[in-house]
């Protein structure tokens, strides 16, 4: 390995919103075109996904990974799009033998919207391999285990980093859908702003412990957050930071009303 392949990776986590971003022409899109272009080439880009729940942890090992298209009602154009990337069975096999006590291989799991819907922007030609890992959600009655637990489990993928594999966690850390407004640039919630506002401020401080309780902290945090599919992305990413390590907002915003766009780089 040269000098080059030691070199850390960032960690990404971007809030991905509608998939109706896939085909606008708004700030959040155009923010993640910059970014991408700002990132070093990575050999490999590893989703931790928002989309994929699952009754253990999985990790797709397929090598040519098929479109899913989840989500429904939207414009023709959506589901004719393609993100036609390899997989990257080698990496996604590495991970599962290093903690097979936790993780299985999934060789027929293919891409959902919280990848392409992203990457589409960030690295349009589709040409670096990637993969998805699941979010251990269906332990019992649709209740995920606890925010510490994904936590660590997060540090088992560190080593990534230092092998070429972009880590990029993808949700949204406020995210109502029941509160939401069709119209994505409708006017702000006041308790959506606030919540976004206290996590910016506890990110930039490094205060993990307080986000993995942020329900125990916040009186509108279960407004924020009814469920935690699309907020354990986010928990992902912070597992992978080391302490000190820089964190840098990408981009900040709250599209349809209660859904909240920021995201940032570690590392």
């Amino acid at each position: 390995m040269n000098k080059a392949d030691k070199k850390k990776m960032p960690v990404l986590f971007v809030g991905h919103g509608s998939p109706m971003n896939m085909i606008l022409d708004n700030d959040f899109t155009r923010s993640l075109i910059r970014w991408g272009k700002a990132l070093p080439r990575p050999k490999a880009i590893m989703v931790i996904s928002a989309h994929w729940l699952s009754k253990g942890t999985r990790v797709a090992s397929g090598d040519k990974p098929e479109m899913i298209y989840d989500f429904s009602g939207f414009p023709k154009e959506l589901y004719n799009f393609k993100y036609a990337c390899p997989g990257a069975s080698e990496f996604a096999r590495q991970i599962q033998a290093s903690s097979a006590d936790l993780i299985e291989c999934d060789h027929v799991r293919g891409l959902d919207h919280a990848a392409y819907a992203v990457l589409k922007y960030m690295f349009p030609a589709a040409d670096i391999p990637v993969f998805e890992v699941s979010l251990d959600y269906l332990f019992n009655q649709w209740e995920p285990k606890p925010l510490r637990y994904h936590y660590g489990l997060a540090q088992r993928f560190v080593d990534l980093r230092t092998q070429g594999v972009l880590i990029m966690a993808s949700g949204n850390m406020v995210h109502n859908l029941s509160q939401i407004e069709y119209d994505i640039e409708t006017p702000v919630y006041d308790w959506a702003l606030k919540l976004d506002e206290k996590m910016k401020e506890k990110l930039s401080h490094e205060d993990h412990a307080y986000l993995i309780d942020i329900l125990n902290h916040e009186k509108n945090a279960a407004l924020a957050i009814p469920t935690l599919d699309h907020y354990l992305p986010m928990i992902y990413a912070l597992g992978l930071q080391e302490k000190g390590e820089s964190l840098k907002f990408m981009y900040e915003g709250i599209q349809n009303g209660s859904i909240s766009m920021r995201s940032f780089q570690i590392g």
